[in-house]
């Protein structure tokens, strides 16, 4: 009888060792899927950084976004006529 009771105890310990094994496999899994969706996280966000200012920056250099390119002064017009003076000639008042 003594062996029977000894063969109990020796069977839980084995499960308690095993489920324990298995709880600490789990534990060290899910930690390497943390890590591994930070960094692709991380990695994804840095892409989609990069090219929302790509696009910005292509929709304000070429696209409907770009300044309209100003006219190059050309050599100047003749002026015509007499010139105005640049401060009004005096009145005479009564």
């Amino acid at each position: 009888m003594a062996t029977r009771g000894k063969d109990r105890q020796t069977r839980e310990q084995r499960e308690r060792a095993r489920a324990y094994q298995a709880r600490v496999a789990l534990h060290e899994r899910q930690g390497r899927r943390r890590t591994r969706d930070n960094v692709l996280g991380i990695v994804i966000g840095l892409i989609v950084i990069a090219g929302a200012i790509g696009a910005q920056t292509a929709y304000f250099v070429a696209g409907p976004g770009a300044p309209a390119p100003a006219p190059s002064p050309s050599a100047p017009a003749p002026a015509t006529g007499t010139p105005s003076p640049s401060s009004p000639a005096p009145s005479t008042t009564p």
